[in-house]
């Protein structure tokens, strides 16, 4: 990915199509006029933290209240619009990036944005590693201020695919609040204060309210007074309420959806699933068993995908490969000639599975379950209790592996203790889901790049496999060094081949943004003739940039 040198000034633009006045109620149930509901289940009660630079916290304040330097949408390539920067430029062979910030900027407090507070923001994330969930400070050397507008980064090489997290995913936050806080680390952020387009109303265990921030830099932005975030503990209730019309905007698996949610209102609901990851077993590579590659190896062959897609994702995602090239979305990056020496990307074959552990030393015991030096193949797979299609997915994973000899127990947990033990390390397997980015490197290095994990019992901001090999992580820096796309692509099937190999991560099936939307009262959705940005509530800071695109009819 190569990014203009300088980009003009451009805000997102209002949804055409309709006013913005505050009509008719926001939702078919007959709700409060010029707002919107939200449906996605997360599987737990609110705690009512909005700490940004806290990977648990994030989903419920980074769009919303706080914002980024530079919007990138992934739908388009990682296009970008200026957002806290009003233009950027390149210089030095790649090796720094100057942002003019944007004047005329307030806090939802009312007082001044400036330089300083990204300044100050990046210098905390160096001071306090634990809140440097991209990595930033990895690539960095030093930032500074240059005049009263603009805030000079220089890395320590060439790094122009850093630009998507050091601009797009980094949020800012306010100095003149941050500075006194004892311990960021640690910091709830309950009464947060941003840039973003809405404030925090009020939050209970049951909701999360957000208010229109009249303060907001954008003129006449947002047209939605009022944002409801209620919490579901499972699918079925937050799948019922989008279906009845008390929340217009969801981000969820729904079983049977045509007969579920469309028939209900056919002419207003509607729905699309885009597929811009995957969702894969995180193998814990500090335990002594798994960290053999010949039990990965063996594992990657037993499950049969396109029966995982089928019955635990009624065919919405896709089945997933093992290079992790998600297809079709990045199709050009896959390596077909690599793949065909693995087995089609370990296509489904048991056999193999059986072969491979047989090779390895691995006799069946009288429970039929392959085991060496008395250690038996029997793990337990960590889940969100809450996900139905997870659920059903890993009990297909369950009889696919029991089936060669591997036996699978999987702990449907809540998702404060589920996200709590994937970060830390406390698994032996991790059903799960990273974010990707705008190409297959921004996932691969999520999984791949040892410098974005942290030992068993630390947070780990991604490779939470605990996956580590300098020569990968070297591949990883020099793609990071290049604006050449065949380089690129050359780098990118060195990755492949380490997934191919090593099978650190096993890809399930391809994630995809779960989102469905209601037409009837609002209008302004992202839709696949207009991918702004991605749709699904919990794609950070996108979900922010949604919202400021609706509108009431």
């Amino acid at each position: 990915m190569v990014l203009a040198a300088v980009v003009a000034l451009g805000l997102v633009a209002a949804a055409c199509g309709g006013g913005g006045g505050g009509g008719g109620a926001a939702n078919g149930g007959g709700g409060a006029p010029n707002s919107v509901t939200i449906s996605d289940e997360f599987g737990e009660t609110w705690n009512c933290q909005f700490n940004p630079y806290n990977s648990s916290d994030l989903n419920f304040s980074f769009g919303t209240i706080y914002e980024e330097l530079v919007y990138q949408d992934v739908l388009k390539s990682g296009a970008p619009t200026p957002w806290l920067a009003s233009k950027w430029a390149w210089s030095n062979g790649n090796k720094t990036l100057t942002f003019t910030i944007r004047k005329g900027v307030t806090w939802s407090s009312g007082k001044p944005f400036s330089a300083k507070d990204v300044l100050f923001s990046f210098e905390l994330l160096k001071k306090y590693p634990a809140l440097d969930l991209n990595s930033d400070w990895s690539v960095l050397k030093s930032v500074s201020l240059s005049g009263s507008d603009q805030v000079v980064f220089q890395f320590k090489t060439a790094a122009v695919p850093y630009f998507y997290y050091i601009a797009g995913e980094t949020p800012i936050v306010p100095q003149y609040i941050w500075a006194s806080v004892k311990n960021p680390v640690t910091y709830l952020d309950q009464q947060p204060v941003g840039t973003g387009p809405f404030t925090l109303g009020s939050c209970s265990g049951a909701n999360i309210q957000y208010k229109k921030n009249p303060h907001y830099w954008q003129p006449g932005l947002p047209k939605i007074e009022t944002v409801n975030f209620p919490s579901y503990l499972s699918n079925t209730p937050a799948n019922q309420d989008l279906a009845n019309g008390t929340d217009q905007w969801g981000s969820q698996f729904i079983p049977n959806i045509k007969s579920v949610y469309l028939s209900a209102n056919p002419k207003n609901y509607h729905y699309w699933f885009e597929p811009v990851a995957n969702v894969s077993i995180f193998i814990n590579l500090k335990n002594s068993i798994l960290s053999n590659v010949a039990v990965r190896q063996a594992m990657a062959y037993a499950i049969n995908r396109p029966q995982v897609s089928k019955i635990g994702e009624y065919g919405y995602e896709p089945p997933a490969n093992q290079t992790g090239i998600v297809k079709p979305t990045f199709s050009s990056w896959y390596d077909s000639s690599l793949a065909s020496q693995y087995g089609n990307a370990y296509a489904y074959d048991p056999h193999k599975a059986v072969s491979i552990l047989e090779a390895a030393g691995y006799t069946k015991n009288s429970s039929g379950i392959f085991e060496k030096n008395g250690q038996p193949l029997s793990f337990t797979i960590v889940n969100n209790g809450g996900y139905s299609d997870w659920v059903a997915a890993v009990n297909v994973i369950q009889s696919d592996l029991k089936a060669v000899g591997i036996q699978l127990k999987p702990e449907n947990l809540s998702n404060t203790t589920w996200t709590s033990d994937v970060l830390d390390g406390n698994y032996q397997l991790a059903y799960d889901a990273e974010t990707g980015g705008p190409g297959p490197y921004y996932e691969l290095r999520q999984w791949l790049f040892s410098p974005n994990t942290a030992p068993i019992g630390k947070s780990a901001a991604t490779d939470w496999e605990r996956y580590s090999n300098p020569a990968t992580d070297s591949l990883i820096r020099q793609y990071a060094a290049t604006t050449s796309s065949t380089t690129q692509h050359q780098i990118v099937d060195q990755l492949e081949k380490v997934m191919l190999a090593d099978v650190p991560v096993i890809p399930v099936t391809e994630e995809v943004d779960w989102y469905q939307y209601d037409t009837q009262h609002l209008g302004g959705w992202v839709t696949p003739q207009n991918p702004y940005a991605q749709p699904a509530q919990y794609a950070t800071p996108d979900w922010g940039v949604v919202l400021l695109h609706l509108y009431s009819k």
